[in-house]
């Protein structure tokens, strides 16, 4: 039988590339997916690799409520509810001191980052209330438990992302909503490449290349290696799933390690 037969899924972040695996896994499991992003180009190119008459996708900016309620509506209108939602959309933002971080960018992070995750808590838990329950995954990073030198405005978002979860899990939990953190990093994404390219052109860790930046990721990652966009999506389907009927506010990493002695 298949994981998520008849569900309805709504996945922010689609167009990349965290986005796009779990978009197709959860599609072949039975899932109706709506992909929701700003870049049409990308989200079109998805849903053409997928090719799947069960995934559509809506251009929308998750930063702003009115564009929220649109894909929210989107769901009702093709699908007849929401029965999981995907909180992916994220940007990294520039990589700088703390000194050096522009207001405008710490502000930018975090109303894409914080602010669009709590609009989607706020217009997608009324109708899986209606629905009798759902679930929730909000992509948070191994930033949202340690510091990151550099990236204060991201770290300081994914930390949030953790806050916001476990109110929504436990101001869900008498609705039949479970809400969870997922945790990646290092991933083979755009994300990963912006930031080893910022990295390297600051120049102020001493990379002289893109290589050499990846080569201490990998260096410091117990597994010694990056993770697939795929293993995010893996874990994703677990926790949307009714396999995991009893995790409700929970943090899973998908790391590899790299938190395991920090934390």
């Amino acid at each position: 039988m298949l994981r998520l037969a008849d569900k309805t899924a709504i996945i922010t972040g689609g167009a990349g590339g965290i986005g796009r695996a779990t978009g197709k896994l959860f599609a072949e499991e039975g899932a109706h997916v709506i992909l929701v992003d700003l870049d049409e180009s990308g989200l079109q190119d998805v849903v053409q690799s997928i090719a799947d008459e069960n995934v559509g996708y809506v251009v929308a900016d998750t930063t702003q409520p009115d564009q929220v309620q649109r894909f929210v509506n989107a769901a009702v209108e093709r699908h007849g509810g929401v029965d999981i939602f995907i909180a992916n959309a994220g940007i990294e933002g520039e990589v700088n001191s703390i000194i050096d971080t522009p207001v405008e960018m710490f502000e930018k992070v975090m109303s894409v980052n914080v602010r669009g995750v709590w609009l989607g808590l706020k217009y997608v838990m009324p109708l899986m209330r209606e629905r009798g329950g759902g679930s929730i995954v909000i992509t948070s990073s191994a930033a949202g438990v340690q510091g990151t030198v550099g990236m204060s405005p991201y770290t300081a978002s994914k930390h949030a992302v953790i806050g916001l979860m476990r109110t929504a899990a436990l101001e869900g939990a008498s609705m039949g909503i479970r809400v969870n953190t997922v945790n990646p990093s290092p991933i083979h994404t755009r994300m990963m490449r912006s930031i080893e390219e910022q990295r390297v052109s600051k120049g102020g860790e001493g990379y002289t290349t893109v290589e050499e930046a990846q080569n201490a990721v990998v260096e410091g990652n117990p597994l010694g290696r990056y993770g697939e966009p795929e293993e995010v999506g893996k874990l994703m389907m677990f926790l949307a799933s009714d396999e995991s009927s009893y995790c409700n506010g929970g943090v899973y990493m998908v790391d590899g390690g790299t938190t395991a002695g920090r934390v």
